[in-house]
């Protein structure tokens, strides 16, 4: 099969995935397709909002319709590291055994990655970045495709440690949840309250999902493209010649290379999605916000002002 045609085939099974995905998830649409775009692009995400709006509802059915394993890891201030790596044993011969822990799963659901301390925090974002763990001097890999999507409630609650910057950059997108509207709320009720049970059908197997990731990264890029996401992520840093007005009254911390990488990329797969052989500069803005509010750290007169990371992002755009 040449990329033309894995391209049109990756329109219609992802078309045939979100079908499946809202027989469970009404609305979310916005959601839904970042966490795809993840997916296919081998990244991980972390989804911000407060407790109740599905979040781990979301990440359960996109596990089953990929027929994927899958573990929810619940972080709480007591958890430690071997919880989720795994940990030695003596076993009956009087020999060391590995354990493997949670985190040896395809699709892993860090739920409230905030309420752990840092320690904890390091344990899985190492095992994010390496796509392995180290336990007892031996280096286990983790299955492929591997993926995490981490959840947290807004960092102002109380009893929370918020992720330092450098442990944020690891996540590809900061997607935002919000309430339902109005009219979704009242379907999610009607549809939750009843006895309907839903039997979601696996839609693709590991296989087709490692060769889409790596479809994704034969995507050609133009020069044109390259050029204005590099631009844009230049514009966030303070001491850079590119950087406008609000970028020098509103931010005291721009975003590194990992953020232009994850506009391209998450670029040629928002194209690939909808039918393009190619990415243009409009699939580098769909994504622009939820690669970069994570990666800038806003100043006191900002928040004074009442300039959201979303506003300033906007601006620079």
């Amino acid at each position: 099969m040449t990329d033309k045609e894995l391209i049109d085939q990756l329109v219609v099974d992802y078309q045939a995935l979100k079908k499946e995905i809202h027989q469970v998830i009404v609305g979310q649409d916005e959601i839904v397709d970042q966490v795809l775009i993840a997916i296919f692009s081998r990244a991980h995400c972390l989804l911000v909002g407060v407790p109740g709006l599905a979040k781990t509802l979301l990440v359960n059915t996109i596990a089953q319709t990929l027929g994927l394993s899958f573990n929810r890891i619940q972080f709480t201030p007591d958890l430690m590291p071997s919880d989720i790596v795994g940990s030695e044993i003596l076993d009956e011969n009087k020999q060391f055994k590995f354990i493997k822990g949670p985190i040896f799963s395809n699709l892993i659901l860090a739920d409230e990655i905030n309420r752990t301390p840092p320690k904890t925090q390091a344990a899985l974002l190492e095992a994010m970045q390496e796509r392995s763990v180290t336990a007892a001097g031996k280096t286990y890999a983790l299955p492929a495709p591997f993926f995490v999507l981490a959840t947290q409630n807004p960092i102002e609650q109380e009893g929370t440690y918020p992720l330092p910057e450098a442990q944020l950059d690891r996540f590809m997108f900061n997607i935002w949840v919000d309430y339902p509207s109005f009219q979704e709320e009242l379907e999610i009720v009607k549809s939750s309250t009843g006895d309907r049970k839903v039997m979601l059908k696996n839609v693709l197997t590991e296989t087709q999902i490692l060769a889409y990731q790596d479809l994704i990264r034969r995507i050609p890029v133009a020069d044109n493209v390259l050029e204005y996401a590099v631009t844009l992520v230049a514009k966030t840093r303070l001491n850079n010649p590119l950087a406008p007005e609000i970028t020098k009254n509103f931010i005291t911390w721009g975003a590194g290379p990992r953020a232009s990488q994850n506009l391209i990329v998450g670029a040629k797969c928002h194209a690939a999605l909808r039918g393009k052989y190619s990415p243009d500069i409009e699939d580098v803005k769909a994504v622009a916000k939820a690669i970069l509010r994570h990666r800038l750290v806003r100043n006191y007169r900002a928040e004074a002002e009442g300039y959201s990371m979303d506003r300033i992002i906007e601006s620079l755009l």
